[in-house]
């Protein structure tokens, strides 16, 4: 998770009173973080906080939600955005690398090193975090008076501008920057098959910023700055906004003016929009869903100890949240944020006077006898991942197909849908530890996915220079045994085995399992290169009869 650091007088300078360091150790987790180095008395301090709450990657943003949440200046900050004459365009050729671009200037503030420090430090956090590694945004800062507007942003071929990046004291080409500049190097995947990059002229075509690369060295912030042009561009309209609200905001805790900047051509009105979120909630539902009882008052503290503001009419709340605020997406997390205001200190009720006492669960209990099972006949437990896919479930194994539970948006070929067998994931165990020596006894108690119902199998498997069917019949009869079952051994015809060495393992004239040699096809499907015997069975019946329940 994100780490700020910052001093204790700066925090202090920025929320406009000195709180005592041990109050705000106690108070500063109770908004969702968690202190670092805090053992005694230190002027540096750090803070690490939730992904989900990047207005606080800074110790502007976090004076800000602090000033609030102590009573010292509760509800919404609101922020002046005036207008200004400076100008930037969003050009044609760069709508199909990078797309989105915001604009901000801040005028007459005071750069100090605390100052550069922070936004440095917020800069980074943004790029890693809601930037994703600068593939969704990246952010610029640069100093206003060393350029000219209005700005253009382009895209231009690698060797058709060259400017001096931060770093170096050459000029440089597009080109050169990625095969040379660190930050080049790094980042240069982003641009990958990219016959055209990204770039912010000014009306001189001095360049400000090769997005998402590198700054140009011309525009650096230094204590002699006065007026700052941020830029942030990216492939998510949300995110960019986002960023550039973040960026904005914290720099005018700082005492800079933020004025805005006219989007011509591809963009349209001006930049930055600050105007809060607004999100419609009820009381009783809020109350309900998080167990406590709250009046108008209690809720109306909550939410101004959070930075917000509220109306009420009856039993609708409207709450309204700083732009800034980029988890704010559903009335849930307005009722989180009430919850936080409220207090999770205050949260809790009676104890109960009732002695209970707790027992394991049988598909628990079940699993720890089977455990011992296996290890005692000299296998070696694994567990491998729920998800798998169909090619590997019936294709390859020669299973019978099942009803899949498929996955919607699968990130990869191999993570398609929850996994109907356990013998899929230990062939492909098998398949990576084919280089290890001889004979390999592996099993797996875990849960299968049959007709959108999970169920628990056990399925044992040994691969060995030679195999025979008597000895995985022996192996499976035994497991059968412990288990506590009659069962009946009748043929199977599965191609997954070599023919007239697979069985069914019946009891009570249900199938309760298989087991038997995998035939060469299947082993040579996997990849695999030594014969392979295996069992499953699904002990779903005799745990639910055990446990006197439906499993």
């Amino acid at each position: 998770m994100p780490v700020i650091n910052f001093k204790y007088s700066d925090l202090c300078a920025l929320m406009g009173r000195e709180v005592p360091q041990e109050i705000l150790i106690e108070k500063i987790p109770l908004i969702g973080a968690d202190m670092h180095q805090t053992e005694g008395f230190s002027e540096e301090m750090s803070v690490e906080f939730f992904p989900d709450r990047p207005d606080l990657f800074s110790v502007e943003g976090l004076a800000r939600a602090l000033r609030a949440f102590l009573g010292i200046e509760p509800g919404l900050k609101r922020y002046t955005v005036e207008d200004s004459d400076i100008a930037a365009a969003i050009e044609d050729p760069v709508l199909n690398v990078r797309p989105y671009f915001a604009c901000a200037v801040i005028r007459d503030i005071c750069v100090t090193d605390d100052l550069i420090r922070s936004l440095m430090e917020l800069q980074e956090k943004l790029h890693m975090t809601i930037g994703r590694k600068r593939s969704k945004i990246a952010i610029g800062v640069h100093d206003l008076d060393k350029v000219e507007p209005p700005f253009r942003y382009t895209a231009v071929r690698p060797e058709e501008a060259s400017f001096v990046p931060l770093n170096r004291t050459e000029r440089m080409n597009l080109r050169e920057i990625l095969r040379s500049h660190d930050k080049g190097k790094e980042y240069a995947h982003l641009l990958e098959g990219k016959e055209r990059y990204p770039i912010i002229f000014d009306k001189n075509n001095d360049v400000l910023s090769f997005p998402p690369i590198i700054n140009g060295a011309l525009t650096t912030v230094t204590t002699d700055t006065k007026n700052i042009f941020i830029d942030v561009t990216g492939n998510d309209q949300k995110a960019v906004k986002g960023a550039l609200d973040i960026v904005a905001t914290a720099l005018a805790e700082r005492g800079g003016r933020i004025c805005s900047v006219k989007m011509e051509k591809g963009g349209s009105g001006r930049s930055p929009d600050l105007r809060e979120l607004k999100i419609k909630i009820s009381v009783k539902e809020c109350c309900r869903f998080l167990g406590i009882d709250l009046s108008e008052n209690g809720v109306k503290e909550a939410v101004e100890r959070m930075g917000m503001s509220v109306s009420f009419s009856g039993d609708e709340a409207v709450v309204s949240a700083p732009s800034t605020r980029l988890d704010m997406m559903h009335k849930v997390d307005i009722f989180e944020d009430v919850a936080v205001g409220y207090g999770f200190e205050r949260f809790g009720g009676t104890h109960l006077s009732q002695q209970t006492s707790g027992e394991l669960g049988p598909v628990t209990s079940f699993s720890d006898k089977m455990r011992d099972v296996m290890i005692g006949l000299g296998f070696t437990e694994v567990t491998t991942l729920t998800l798998s896919n169909q090619k590997d479930e019936f294709e390859r194994s020669g299973l019978p197909v099942k009803t899949s539970t498929c996955v919607t948006n699968p990130i990869t070929e191999d993570h398609t849908c929850l996994r109907s067998y356990l013998m899929p994931s230990l062939m492909r165990i098998l398949r990576h530890n084919k280089h290890r020596d001889l004979p390999q006894r592996i099993f797996e108690i875990g849960f299968v996915s049959d007709e959108h119902r999970t169920t628990p199998h056990i399925c044992g498997m040994v691969a060995a220079s030679k195999t025979s069917f008597t000895e995985i019949k022996s192996i499976a009869e035994s497991v059968a045994r412990e288990m506590g079952i009659e069962y009946k051994i009748s043929s199977c015809g599965y191609r997954t085995f070599v023919e007239g060495r697979g069985a069914f393992i019946t009891s009570d004239g249900r199938e309760t399992g298989f087991f038997g040699e995998v035939s060469p096809k299947v082993i040579a499907d996997y990849e695999m290169t030594h014969p392979v015997m295996f069992f499953e069975m699904d002990p779903s019946r005799i745990i639910d009869e055990k446990a006197g329940r439906l499993f």
